[in-house]
């Protein structure tokens, strides 16, 4: 893929007070797409705070193209139900990435994206350099669905054969 800027590493932290859509629980698993490419998490029995800390590896070629994540209950003699979805944006990720910063003390707080109606942020997100790279924590809240959050970390990986940022 000629077009490839780089790799976005996406760590599924966990859910928080997700819907329940079995008897009294629910089977819960993430799927993030970008254009044509489609990633999944693991499948977390009967708990609607799901415990993931999973990484999911997505190659950017477009930093405008929005990311979807979609939250589903696993069924086994049925199609799984849906559990909410929430899309987000790479472009401030990608705009702090292209300024090159280096050597800045762990924890400090490059910028921060404020929640409103066209993201799905829950809170104010933060892009924070933290042991010599930069990361994006976000609070997703679930849209198309009663409740439920998915907290989650972005992180970039530079690929030697690519054309970078």
């Amino acid at each position: 893929m000629e077009n490839m800027m780089g790799l976005l590493r996406i760590h599924i932290q966990r859910g928080v007070n997700l819907a329940v859509r079995d008897m009294r629980s629910s089977d819960p698993y993430v799927v993030i797409k970008m254009g044509k490419q489609k990633v999944k998490t693991r499948v977390v029995k009967k708990n609607v705070n799901p415990e993931w800390n999973e990484d999911l590896t997505l190659t950017v070629a477009d930093p405008n193209l929005p990311i979807r994540l979609c939250v589903y209950d696993r069924d086994t003699f049925s199609f799984d139900d849906k559990m909410g979805d929430a899309e987000f944006e790479i472009a401030t990720f990608i705009k702090v990435l292209k300024m090159r910063l280096e050597g800045l003390p762990d924890g400090t707080i490059i910028t921060k994206v404020q929640p409103n109606r066209q993201n799905c942020l829950a809170e104010e997100s933060y892009i924070v350099w933290s042991k010599g790279k930069l990361v994006q924590n976000m609070v997703l809240r679930l849209r198309n669905v009663e409740c439920g959050e998915v907290e989650l970390q972005l992180q970039w990986i530079d690929v030697p054969t690519s054309k970078g940022l």
